[in-house]
């Protein structure tokens, strides 16, 4: 086993994700899914899923569209990916059109079958709306839904995002900060950041966690960048994601996808090694469904044989 193997931390599946990340204690690593909407599509998660599963994650998550336009999707994945495997998984809970005796239905049919792990989130609204419409929604925010899941169902670990480079929504950092931790003195036990690609923009924005009173295990969120078209996606729909000079170099030296997605995963394992040397207290990767290019990064950590 390598220096850097010990630091992988496995949890027992069901298990509460923010009972079990524990500072004192080696990191955990997580892994993001969407769920797919063609069989093609299904076959490369469900293959990503079985090769991801040897690296045991501490849990996996799964994602929402816009508006909640995956909802049935995303059911049908936390299911079967709960009932298939011992991995524990996370669903993502998106407020944004949805109401109350809605909300209380779907959190009961995961309750039921032994999920006690959500990601509380607003969402995006749907394709083609602006952001009016969660004026009149019952649930403005991810902080209503938060306050919601602790009230009905006071068993559910409930995590929440944040965002190290700032929210497009609240430009004045010092209210965001404030926001946070109104989710967290709410009841939230764990926070997942947006991508990042700068490890200081992450270091800081702890510290001031930390400042706050904010002690929850805060991961790390990282996605390796795989293609110039990707990266440019990213920028659209994360605009405040900042991409350090000394990155931009390495994709425009770059000729053609395959050079830009060994510049991207070698950019992502110094972040990690780089993490992991600070005691982060997780790494949640956002796989895009695709398993080689986090296997790569636990390759060239040692991690992975």
């Amino acid at each position: 086993m390598s220096d850097h193997q010990s630091v992988v931390k496995t949890q027992a599946a069901g298990s509460s994700v923010g009972r079990m990340i524990n500072r004192d204690t080696s990191p955990s690593i997580s892994f993001e899914f969407f769920p797919p909407k063609t069989e093609k599509a299904a076959e490369t998660l469900y293959r990503s899923i079985e090769n991801l599963a040897p690296l045991n994650p501490s849990f996996v998550s799964v994602t929402y569209g816009a508006g909640g336009t995956t909802r049935k999707f995303t059911h049908d994945l936390v299911l079967r990916i709960k009932k298939t495997t011992d991995l524990t998984v996370v669903p993502h809970m998106v407020c944004v059109g949805c109401g109350r005796d809605e909300m209380y239905r779907i959190i009961g049919e995961y309750a039921d079958e032994g999920i006690t792990n959500m990601l509380a989130l607003r969402g995006d609204p749907p394709k083609g709306e602006d952001a009016g419409v969660f004026e009149d929604a019952e649930f403005p925010y991810a902080l209503d839904l938060i306050k919601f899941i602790k009230k009905e169902f006071p068993h559910i670990c409930v995590g929440a995002a944040c965002y190290p480079e700032g929210h497009k929504e609240t430009p004045n950092r010092l209210r965001e900060m404030d926001l946070l931790k109104e989710k967290v003195d709410s009841g939230v036990e764990w926070l997942v950041t947006q991508m990042f690609f700068d490890n200081y923009e992450f270091y800081d924005f702890v510290e001031r966690c930390r400042m706050l009173g904010i002690s929850i295990p805060v991961l790390a969120g990282i996605m390796p960048i795989t293609s110039k078209g990707g990266m440019e996606k990213m920028a659209e729909l994360s605009p405040g994601t900042r991409f350090p000079a000394k990155l931009l170099h390495g994709i425009d030296w770059a000729e053609g996808d395959s050079l830009v997605k060994n510049v991207g995963i070698q950019w992502a394992t110094q972040q990690v090694f780089d993490l992991l040397a600070h005691d982060v207290d997780g790494i949640h990767f956002y796989t895009l469904n695709r398993s080689k290019p986090t296997l790569e990064i636990h390759r060239n950590l040692g991690l992975y044989e």
